[in-house]
């Protein structure tokens, strides 16, 4: 590799298949991730549902998302209950592509997507995880690969769709007038990436009929995501079948040879990390400081800042953009949400070299610094068509790699124990869900340049969290009792 040393180079190679097992996957979160808001309006034809019906969707999704992140730590007992956790929800993706098309009640699509949504959260624990522990300090590179994967995923599955959507209404009923392309783009853009039901006023200015003839052939969107899905759980099962991880068996040769003293300490009943949040077992908890606990809470609470102020653009960016003083054009301001996308994956990707060249701690304080500087500029030059593009841009390409630096990094502050990486996954899901309802209460009650000032706040505040994490780190190294390990 060009940018890579031969120890580095040297570990990829020993593990290349696991690795690229734990990539591939999340090409398959990536894809989940971006399908929903360019179908939704399809999806509410296929369902015969009203708007406010169809976007209870996105609430489905996002919660079991969550949940399933928590879930996700229960499998990280051996590394052949992951294995088959990974394949066993790899697998349900292909097969809830594949059973979309066939649920025609808006019911049936929200268990669909919360059946898909748990199976995204535990993805995403097990994979970042697995990582962690499979490369423990050299963790940093390889996480900022697997994160790109997601934005790669994220990019493929609405060019997949977009073929297929409906430019008009997509449910004909008798003597009405159909929406225009215009109107259906305009609202498709407003939804894409909200967890939130529209406001009132805005389902009664589109009038959708639930009943008539449907003319939508997003089925085929699907069905063609479903086989693009279709080879990661192939390549889970390869890496189980060459490893004779059939049936799970503490004797398997992938397991000794990643096998280590820690590892095989976390393997033991006796630690607790069977249960959910086992990571808090470790031990006589009672005889732990409470400082202990302050390297989770801290580091969760960066993520449940910065992976909101994530999800709270891409839900808003278009909301912001189409209102005063702005004003975009519609289809103009429809590009924001996919600049801000390409300007994350592109920015993942720059990470993986800066990852090896650059410490963690330096990364994410130059990364929430920019954040700031950036969105302090998107305030004083509120009026600007053109930076409100350049802004988005950088924005994006800051706030890239914060999520997989701050799992290294935590994970180092507790010694590659396996359990950081479920309570930060957990709170980033948390976060995002969150973070965008309460972006989506003040933007209708307050007007849109809250938007602006939500994400400011959010970014001062995660800046500070991030100090106060880096000073316990100073004290756990400086032998202060606050060292919980």
């Amino acid at each position: 590799m060009l940018f890579i040393d031969d120890r580095v180079w040297g570990l990829f190679k020993c593990h290349w298949l696991q690795t690229l097992t734990y990539w591939s996957v999340f090409f398959s979160f990536g894809l989940c991730i971006a399908f929903l808001g360019p179908t939704i309006l399809d999806l509410r034809c296929q369902t015969q549902s009203t708007l406010q019906e169809i976007t209870w969707v996105f609430f489905a999704q996002q919660l079991f998302l969550m949940l399933g992140s928590a879930i996700g730590g229960l499998f990280k007992k051996t590394l052949c209950f992951s294995l088959s956790a990974l394949l066993a929800c790899s697998l349900v993706i292909s097969v809830v592509f594949m059973i979309i098309p066939l649920c025609h009640h808006v019911l049936m699509l929200a268990v669909a997507m919360a059946i898909c949504g748990t199976a995204m959260g535990v993805i995403d624990t097990i994979a970042n995880l697995q990582l962690v522990k499979l490369y423990q300090k050299d963790s940093a590179v390889f996480l900022q690969v697997l994160h790109f994967f997601i934005g790669l995923g994220a990019l493929v599955s609405p060019l997949v769709a977009d073929p297929f959507l409906a430019e008009g209404s997509c449910v004909l009923a008798g003597n009405t007038t159909a929406n225009t392309s215009t109107d259906i783009q305009h609202l498709r853009s407003y939804l894409a990436g909200k967890g939130t039901i529209p406001p009132q006023n805005l389902s009664d200015h589109y009038h959708f009929h639930t009943e008539g003839i449907i003319t939508t052939n997003v089925s085929y969107a699907f069905w063609i995501m479903a086989l693009i899905n279709l080879p990661v759980p192939i390549l889970v099962y390869v890496l189980m079948n060459r490893e004779r991880m059939f049936p799970c068996s503490n004797q398997s040769p992938l397991l000794l040879d990643m096998g280590n003293s820690e590892d095989s300490q976390q393997d033991q009943p006796t630690q607790g990390h069977g249960s959910l949040f086992g990571c808090c077992n470790y031990g006589e908890v009672k005889d732990r400081p409470a400082s202990y606990f302050l390297p989770y809470i801290l580091g969760g609470a960066v993520l449940f800042i910065t992976d909101g102020i994530i999800g709270s653009y891409t839900g808003f960016i278009y909301t912001y953009a189409v209102s005063p003083p702005l004003s975009l054009p519609h289809k103009m301001a429809g590009y924001l949400s996919s600049v801000f996308w390409a300007s994350v994956t592109m920015g993942r990707l720059a990470s993986i070299y800066l990852s090896y060249k650059y410490t963690q701690q330096r990364l994410i304080s130059v990364s929430l610094v920019g954040v700031i500087a950036v969105q302090c500029l998107l305030l004083i030059l509120y009026s600007s068509h053109v930076f409100i593009f350049i802004g988005t841009c950088v924005l994006g390409l800051f706030i890239s790699s914060v999520f997989p630096c701050m799992v290294a990094l935590t994970e180092d502050m507790l010694n590659y124990k396996g359990c950081a990486t479920t309570v930060l996954v957990t709170s980033a899901g948390t976060g995002e869900m969150v973070l965008q309802l309460l972006t989506g209460q003040l933007i209708h009650s307050t007007g849109s340049y809250s938007f602006l000032l939500i994400g400011l706040v959010s970014s001062c505040v995660g800046l500070i969290v991030f100090l106060g994490l880096l000073f316990i780190q100073r004290l756990q190294r400086s032998g202060h009792p606050a060292n919980a390990n």
